[in-house]
């Protein structure tokens, strides 16, 4: 009957063309789901996937992993009392002889056979034991992979990259093996047929069916590879790394992430698109390292209550909160709280990121960097550098606030009432001693939150006691007047929201819009 009525739909279409066009009114607008819309766009979905699947089913794989992880040290919380030495100095992750232990773990997941040799393609987390900290403390002892056949093979690790989350690798195996190709995933559009193919749970191999839901989907607050393929295909624990195929056939994503409060599939899973993957992999199935980009600033995306604060567009641009000294974002002249709102010439936006933009270009490569600063846009050139390893950019972005020691105010009583009053919050000046206390450089100047208001915007949006307001739109804080007058000015000019820096603990501060209260 689908078939019938398409058929029908475009029949009837082409015999009432030409009394229809008659009929309407130049530049008359067409309801889209009305016939003459639909009749060239609607085909019925394939009648089984079954020869597909049983086509593309031998070249995915069963990964398997066994790792040595350290259990994490700690502290003894018997020391100082009679009962210490009978835990030594620290508890949980240390034996009687003082040396740290370490247990087996497994993991599961699945991948595909890129050539007839035996390369092999997955996620990194799924040979990685797991985030960032768990792979940080286990080391991987071997990969074993099974195919559809049951026969299994001891695998090696070609290459990795941990940003991209992929890996390739290696099994020797002494006749051919059945494989797949990549395919285009730039042609593909929302609504596309798709299956996935895998090993969730360890039940075997696993085909499920769906459509595309969403494409440059972002998950992960817009990252260098946080464009993902969105999904309604069920994907699954152990579906990691696996392929999505099109109706031809060809890879056009890698099963890499669920959303689900329980743990499940709820219809909404996410794959790298091939057009992403497909270069790395071909870099780290020769030997090499993938280089990217890179400017030397944390960014944030803007929130409406910050777009607002600043007076620009949603969703045009992002916010630099932090400059890393010495790298081309500072020797180009970006400061703390520019919007960069174009690169080399690409608009930024939530489907086409700094991040993203930045890691494409060449090393070396002189950019125009369009920024807004303080209502002005400019227009800055930088040289794009190469990233360094994570491990390096993790140490770097954790430092403190160089800036001198803050200055009282004999009125900070006064001024806190109308700060309280717009923001919901009561602050004082953040002192040296304060600063030790909450682990921050004790030359960070700012003022930090005494309390919050509980029905509060600034509640809501996490903000809490022991925060430091490094500025306000823009404006330092370096006292309770400072902060007072911020406030105050943002209302003569007629803003609802604020933006404010803030810093909690020793990580990079970040940008949260807060939105005025009261008169």
């Amino acid at each position: 009957m689908r078939y019938a009525y398409a058929i029908t739909a475009a029949l009837l279409a082409g015999g009432a063309a030409a009394t229809l066009t008659m009929q309407q009114p130049v530049g008359a607008q067409v309801a889209q789901n009305s016939p003459a819309v639909l009749a060239h766009g609607v085909s019925a979905g394939p009648a089984s996937f079954a020869d597909l699947a049983a086509k593309l089913e031998p070249a995915v794989v069963n990964i398997s992993t066994t790792q040595k992880v350290k259990v994490p040290q700690q502290a003894n919380p018997f020391a100082g009392t009679p009962f210490g030495d009978l835990f030594g100095q620290f508890g949980g992750g240390m034996d009687q002889n003082g040396q740290p232990i370490t247990r087996e773990a497994m993991s599961l997941g699945s991948g595909f056979i890129i050539s007839p040799d035996g390369y092999i393609v997955t996620n990194n987390h799924v040979i990685a034991g797991g985030g960032p900290q768990e792979a940080k403390n286990s080391t991987l002892e071997s990969i074993q992979v099974t195919l559809s056949d049951r026969s299994e093979y001891k695998a090696r690790v070609v290459g990795r990259d941990a940003a991209a989350d992929l890996a390739v690798l290696k099994i020797d195996a002494k006749k051919p093996l059945p494989f797949v190709q990549f395919g285009d995933s730039s042609k593909a559009r929302v609504g596309d047929w798709v299956i996935a193919i895998g090993e969730p749970y360890a039940l075997g191999g696993t085909v499920t069916a769906g459509i595309i839901s969403a494409i440059h989907r972002s998950i992960n607050n817009g990252g260098a590879y946080d464009r993902y393929i969105q999904t309604d295909a069920a994907i699954n624990s152990g579906n990691s790394g696996g392929p999505l195929f099109d109706t031809h056939g060809n890879v056009i994503g890698i099963n890499t992430a669920i959303y689900s409060p329980s743990g499940g599939n709820v219809g909404i899973g996410f794959a790298i698109p091939a057009e992403e993957a497909k270069p790395v992999i071909e870099v780290l199935k020769r030997g090499g390292h993938v280089k990217r980009g890179y400017l030397g600033i944390v960014i944030q995306q803007l929130s409406d209550d910050m777009a607002s604060a600043l007076g620009i567009p949603h969703n045009h641009g992002e916010i630099v909160a932090q400059v890393e000294p010495g790298y081309p974002a500072a020797r180009a002249g970006i400061q703390q709280g520019d919007v960069i709102v174009k690169v080399n010439g690409q608009e930024v936006t939530p489907d086409n990121t700094l991040s993203y933009i930045i890691s494409k270009l060449p090393i070396g490569s002189r950019v125009p960097i369009e920024v807004v600063r303080h209502g002005k846009h400019m227009t800055l050139t930088a040289v794009i550098a190469e990233r360094p390893p994570e491990s390096q950019l993790q140490n770097e972005l954790n430092g403190g606030d160089e800036n001198g020691p803050a200055e009282g105010n004999g009125n900070e009583d006064e001024q806190n009432k109308a700060t309280k009053s717009a923001l919901g919050v009561t602050v004082q000046t953040l002192t040296p001693t304060i600063a030790r206390q909450l682990g921050l450089s004790p030359t960070t100047r700012g003022v930090v939150i005494a309390s919050v208001d509980s029905n509060s915007d600034a509640a809501f949006t996490g903000l809490k006691r022991g925060d430091v307001i490094l500025s306000i739109n823009q404006q330092p804080t370096t006292s309770v007047a400072a902060a007072a007058a911020a406030v105050d000015a943002a209302r003569k000019s007629g803003r609802d929201s604020v933006l404010l820096l803030i810093q909690r603990g020793n990580g990079p501060p970040a940008y949260i819009g807060v939105k005025l209260q009261g008169k």
